[in-house]
């Protein structure tokens, strides 16, 4: 399976934070979930162009197998 990398993805959600929805993948893995946290800040204030009242960024862990397939198959951001 690999080893685990933190993925950062980034979401389109509605007022109050409801009916949120993943709408791009950041384009850098990251090898802890410390340091995917660590670089949120910046990486939301990158992706403020999407159409949402309510933009936010979340980690989730990854093999670094599915996180290539991953970012390879999503627009980044």
């Amino acid at each position: 399976m690999g080893p685990t990398l933190f993925i950062m993805a980034i979401l389109g959600c509605g007022d109050a934070e409801a009916l949120c929805r993943e709408v791009r993948i950041a384009s850098t893995p990251y090898p802890s979930a410390e340091a995917c946290q660590a670089a949120m800040g910046h990486v939301l204030g990158r992706n403020l162009d999407l159409d949402f009242p309510t933009v936010l960024a979340r980690c989730r862990p990854e093999s670094a197998e599915s996180a290539r397939r991953t970012l390879a198959s999503l627009p980044h951001g």
